[in-house]
């Protein structure tokens, strides 16, 4: 939904009906991932996509059906169907699809949602897309986090237990359930209970999935299918080392949808002017710095670190404070044969093991013969993919099995 956001709000506040299709699941070789939207408007235009264009034209049409009675539909597409090529999905994969009508009647909480995640508030939207009883299709969760102090790791938050009412910062209120604020009801504690607890957890790593119960939210059943959208803020990219190759980084970084910081501690380099890309420039001592982001919570398991200095007075206090996170995405460093040799002397000095160096990227990113800066970039680049989503950094064509992995490897 996050892709189509802006039109769908456009038309959501206008008081128009929209049929919104969304890829809920996906099997083998789907060409879209969880989450992926797509809008058949009131003027009907088609906005986004849930194939790259391969069922499109079948999407559309039930979108139409749906908008007119206002039932929603949960389709599956793909080769085992007897029409997999008059739909078009000729890949091989399979895919889930749920359809629903949106408007202000039953999408009330799409406004605040979407004030949400324009203002990087994290949000979980949690919606039952198959069950028995019609009466609880189509429900939802509307699901916050609970703040937490500075400092204290999500993992250690306090669990508030019971439940109970508390206003938020925006003005709203919400029902407290489990170390969460949650509006909606699902139609039973049990199921609630449920789904705030996993909905949390996919919150915690910006991800969607589907998720199966019994028909009263019972764990070891099934019945009733529940999608779950993580509208996490954007995961960051810290970049140390304002160098040509950082403006690189930090524009790739960028690109791939990252919240991108350039820290060094030489206020002549680290300028706004030289990386325009980059979402702040912080003039600091790189081990400060990242020392003070950990100490507030502001790293995280998607967190990216790349250390680009490669100059082991910045390097080894920035990389001490790094490898003793215990949730981060990926660390790579930048520096030759001879640096990253000197590099890990300096940190088996400095008491570190074989598994804490072991995950430091270095010399950083993929063997791609890159040079350039632009080229170095997206080598750094393809290795924090791989690493994120569990690939092999293979060329393709030497490789079998699946090429799409639906798991972000926290």
């Amino acid at each position: 939904m996050r892709d189509v956001l802006d039109e769908l709000m456009r038309w959501w506040e206008a008081g128009e009906r929209v049929g919104m299709g969304t890829v809920v699941a996906t099997f083998q070789s789907a060409p879209r991932p969880p989450g992926a939207s797509m809008l058949v408007g009131p003027d009907e235009s088609a906005v986004g996509s849930v194939s790259g264009g391969c069922v499109e034209g079948a999407v559309y049409t039930l979108a139409q059906e749906v908008v007119a009675d206002g039932a929603p539909a949960l389709q599956r597409y793909g080769v085992s169907d007897d029409d997999a090529f008059a739909v078009g999905l000729t890949c091989g994969g399979i895919l889930d699809v749920y359809v629903e009508r949106v408007d202000r009647d039953s999408f009330p909480e799409l406004g605040a949602i979407a004030a949400d995640v324009g203002a990087g508030r994290p949000v979980a939207v949690a919606t039952v897309i198959e069950h028995p009883d019609p009466t609880i299709l189509g429900r939802r969760l509307i699901i916050h986090p609970a703040p937490r102090a500075p400092g204290v790791p999500a993992r250690d938050a306090p669990e508030t237990g019971g439940r109970g009412s508390e206003a938020r910062a925006d003005g709203r209120s919400g029902e407290r359930l489990g170390g969460a604020e949650v509006r909606g009801d699902l139609g039973s504690a049990r199921m609630n209970d449920a789904v705030v607890d996993d909905a949390l957890g996919l919150l915690a790593q910006g991800s969607n999935a589907t998720l199966t119960y019994g028909t009263d939210g019972e764990r070891r059943g099934e019945g009733m299918r529940v999608f779950v959208w993580g509208f996490a803020p954007k995961p960051r990219m810290l970049v140390f080392g304002a160098i040509d190759f950082a403006a690189a980084v930090a524009r790739v970084g960028s690109f791939l949808g990252y919240q991108v910081t350039v820290c060094d501690a030489r206020p002549v380099f680290a300028t706004a002017s030289r990386f325009p890309d980059a979402d702040e420039v912080v003039v600091d001592w790189p081990h400060r710095y990242l020392a003070a982001e950990a100490e507030a919570g502001r790293i995280d398991a998607r967190t990216v670190i790349t250390v680009l200095t490669h100059d082991p007075k910045f390097d080894i206090p920035l990389l001490e404070v790094a490898l003793r996170l215990p949730e981060v995405g990926y660390i790579g460093a930048m520096g030759s044969r001879r640096t990253h040799d000197d590099r890990l002397a300096r940190l088996r000095e400095a008491g570190f093991g074989e598994r804490e160096i072991a995950r430091l990227a270095s010399p950083i990113g993929l063997d791609l013969g890159a040079r350039t800066p632009e080229e170095t970039a997206i080598s750094i680049a393809a290795e924090v993919i791989a690493a994120r989503w569990g690939g092999s950094g293979e060329r393709l064509t030497g490789t079998d099995g699946r090429i799409h992995r639906n798991s972000v490897t926290p």
